[in-house]
């Protein structure tokens, strides 16, 4: 009796667990929907400007800006580094994955004998670094759903400090959201900008014709306005994805979490059936030999 009893609240226990694993699967349902709307809308945005920079760039030909400038490779160049996490768990191996990217780019570049300063976005980043000893230059902080006016201020302040010569590189560690069953961890290189390269070197070079244009105002103004727009869009489109791809990840281990709890009230009531059956026939065992001894 007292093993059938320990099985019903344990399956009674499993059953509230799946009520809040139901729960959170269908929140995090909710909230992927919302935010995926905004990173497909946001992210042709920012590849058309990107594009448009690169050929104008191609267009002017030697033109120079700060944000051009070719990453410094010698011993002792400072590096920063975003890593964007959750700020809470219960997302599967979303947070594990980036940050395990972002631990071995550390390694390797201080191997090089590159100084990083970090830079951690969410609480579960903070906590594994903090874990590690690892100093942490700042602590940012966007909120679940990023808006653009608090990451241009993030993206302003990463360019203040690389034309500042602060930094001579800055990179961005994320999660970024290819589909909905498709995300992988990657590092952003946003400074300097390696893929608005004048038309030389990383950058693919246009296909076709190149589109002749006239200024106004000059070129050089509008790479001006136009270069930081593009660091700033970049930035905002890797916590764009990021975000999507926290939602998506905690909607499939939530899922995953409520099947399995399907699955073990399942096979506690078969557990709970096989211990109340074995109780009746001991018990009805009792009752005949009990029945056999007055006879005698």
């Amino acid at each position: 009796m007292a093993k059938a009893r320990a099985i019903v609240k344990r399956r009674k226990a499993v059953r509230n667990i799946k009520k809040i694993t139901k729960t959170m699967q269908m929140i995090a349902t909710a909230k992927f929907q919302k935010s995926l709307k905004r990173a497909v809308a946001t992210k042709a945005y920012s590849q058309k400007v990107r594009e448009l920079v690169a050929e104008l760039a191609a267009s002017i030909g030697d033109v120079s800006h700060p944000l051009l400038r070719r990453p410094a490779e010698h011993d002792g160049a400072t590096i920063a580094v975003l890593v964007i996490t959750s700020n809470r768990g219960l997302a599967g191996a979303y947070n594990g994955s980036v940050l395990r990217m972002a631990s071995h780019f550390i390694r390797e570049q201080e191997s090089k004998h590159k100084k990083i300063d970090l830079y951690v976005a969410g609480k579960k980043g903070a906590s594994y670094f903090n874990f590690q000893k690892r100093p942490i230059a700042q602590k940012i902080d966007v909120g679940d759903t990023p808006k653009f006016e608090d990451v241009e201020k993030i993206a302003q302040m990463f360019i203040e400090k690389f034309v500042g010569g602060q930094y001579d590189a800055v990179y961005v560690a994320y999660m970024n959201f290819i589909s909905a069953a498709n995300q992988k961890p990657e590092m952003l290189a946003l400074l300097p900008l390696a893929g608005v390269d004048q038309g030389k070197g990383k950058t693919p070079k246009p296909t076709g014709t190149l589109a002749i244009y006239d200024f106004i105002p000059d070129a050089q103004t509008l790479l001006d306005e136009l270069l930081p727009q593009t660091v700033k869009t970049a930035i905002f489109q890797a916590f764009l994805d990021a975000t999507t791809s926290e939602h998506v990840a905690r909607m499939v281990s939530m899922k995953s979490a409520t099947d399995n709890a399907d699955k073990m009230v399942k096979s506690l009531t078969m557990q709970y059936n096989r211990a109340r059956q074995s109780q009746i026939t001991t018990e009805l065992s009792e009752i005949m030999g009990g029945v056999e001894a007055m006879k005698s």
